[in-house]
């Protein structure tokens, strides 16, 4: 079910649609000051050393412009840029094959690179840290040693799991910056982009309504927006409103929140199940019947920003917010934790 959801962070089919809005400019991201202001200067300083970037980690949730940003760093220092990810190279010699085809200055744009055999990050560290490839030729007695001189390259990495990156890599970047979630008026200037690429019109109202929902990622923003103007193309002369973009939400069952039906399962088992908890992952995760995975990692991220539930040594606990966010009275009770079961010996 989490594959399919249009809220989803993650990549998805439909997606590479949206290659063709990918912005090619520094100037032109928003949303990312911090990640901006930082990138401006080591790009300037190494045009004006003439020299290649240094290598640059970027980590924060998925959908907020990690590889877009790699193509613009790419695209400013006008060299080539090679992407692969972690997963897809499965032995050292997959590495070694890429980084003997660079060139001075090209950049590696490692997606998911926390996903790096160790076998793998062995060859990188030498390749990053002095630009040289360590072949071993033979076996045994007579193997031997050979050292390849690198051209200087620039890797770019980027990982939504900062903490699964082993120190000796981590190390080796000399910038890290990480991608926060975008505000609304952000994520409103990024579909009025892709509205005015697709000559599409629009509202700011019909803008408004889409970007409430996107919970403050692009990549969601511009695939609710692809719902929407399908929606409106239909049933509302083709143009975005606050009235196509609301039926448009209502029909994929996401509200004004940006929760959809599965968000809305998990905290009404909470409360409707289990008195609003504390509630342990494993029995949420049955009573949807979904995997535990996927609650911890797809819809528990969200419903804490929104401050949903929290986490406690005992289990899940539902707050007074989603209470009043599914229109279900708040229980009044005298226990430290709200929703806490009564005890068994409690003589009332």
């Amino acid at each position: 079910m989490s594959d399919s959801r249009h809220i989803a962070p993650e990549p998805q089919p439909g997606d590479s649609l949206d290659v063709a809005l990918r912005i090619r400019h520094l100037h032109e991201l928003v949303g990312q000051d911090t990640v901006r202001n930082n990138l401006q200067i080591l790009l300037e300083a190494a045009r004006q050393r003439g020299d290649s970037l240094d290598h640059i980690l970027l980590y924060g949730p998925p959908g907020l412009g990690k590889t877009t940003v790699a193509h613009i760093v790419a695209n400013e220092m006008q060299v080539n840029l090679k992407v692969t990810a972690g997963p897809a190279i499965e032995r050292a010699g997959d590495l070694a094959a890429i980084l003997t085809n660079l060139r001075k200055g090209d950049i590696l744009f490692i997606d998911e690179i926390h996903r790096l055999g160790r076998a793998v990050e062995e060859i990188l560290y030498p390749a990053m840290e002095d630009f040289a490839l360590d072949i071993i030729i033979g076996k045994g007695p007579s193997a031997r040693n050979i050292r390849l001189k690198l051209p200087h390259f620039t890797v770019i990495g980027a990982t939504t799991r900062l903490a699964l990156l082993t120190a000796p890599l981590r190390g080796r970047f000399g910038a890290v910056l990480r991608f926060e979630y975008y505000d609304i008026n952000a994520i409103e200037h990024i579909i009025k982009r892709a509205a005015h690429l697709h000559s599409i019109p629009f509202t700011p109202e019909g803008v408004h309504t889409i970007a409430l929902r996107a919970r403050g990622t692009p990549r969601v923003a511009l695939r609710l927006f692809r719902r929407v103007r399908d929606y409106a193309q239909v049933r509302a002369n083709g143009e975005i409103t606050a009235e196509a973009a609301a039926a448009a939400m209502d029909l994929l069952e996401i509200d004004a929140l940006g929760l959809d039906s599965l968000d809305r399962m998990v905290l009404r088992s909470i409360i409707e199940k289990f008195g609003g908890g504390p509630v342990g992952l494993e029995t949420i995760a049955a009573s949807v019947s979904e995997e535990s995975d996927t609650i911890m990692d797809v819809v528990e991220p969200y419903l804490l920003q929104l401050g949903f539930i929290e986490r406690t040594p005992r289990g899940r606990l539902a707050t007074r917010g989603a209470y009043a966010h599914l229109g279900i009275p708040y229980p009044q009770t005298n226990s430290p934790e709200a929703g806490e079961q009564p005890s068994l010996f409690d003589p009332s």
